[in-house]
């Protein structure tokens, strides 16, 4: 597991469009070619087209980019929408994705609110979400809709 001072999160700047398009492009590419999917603009077009620098966070790993997380009201102003959680490839499976989801996970849960997100069919990523509490809520070819409701708090937390 990543040590807090080895990661940060910072505020997203509009400047940083290109270099997540770049990441997503990355990160989105194997799952997106098994899908029949893969559109090597349309993929980081996508990003450009819904990126907000208001509701996103650049992680950070020793001060260098190392993937991004945005979270958005949903649209229904019921909870939260996480989207665009991408890592760079280097820093997938050492648990930083998972130090970072339960930090967003304990403010959501803080607020009582669900968290949703959209993961593609097949993604290794749906793994990381299931351990932490999301649960499938509908599908079609391409997508898995998954919804997380609020635990309550901890004595002491």
């Amino acid at each position: 597991m990543y040590r807090e001072t080895n990661w940060a999160l910072r505020p997203g700047r509009a400047e940083d469009v290109e270099a997540i398009a770049e990441l997503r492009a990355e990160v989105m590419r194997e799952d997106l070619v098994r899908l029949g999917r893969y559109d090597e603009h349309r993929v980081r077009q996508r990003l450009r087209d819904g990126f907000s620098p208001a509701h996103t966070s650049v992680i950070e790993l020793d001060g260098a980019l190392a993937g991004c997380v945005t979270v958005r009201p949903y649209e229904d102003g019921e909870g939260l929408y996480l989207e665009h959680f991408y890592l760079a490839p280097e820093t997938q499976g050492r648990g930083l994705g998972t130090a970072v989801l339960r930090g967003l996970l304990d403010r959501a849960d803080a607020d009582g609110v669900p968290v949703r997100l959209v993961v593609l069919q097949g993604s290794a990523a749906r793994r990381l979400y299931e351990r932490e509490g999301f649960a499938f809520e509908s599908e079609d070819p391409v997508d898995v809709v998954m919804v997380r409701t609020p635990r309550p708090r901890a004595a002491g937390r």
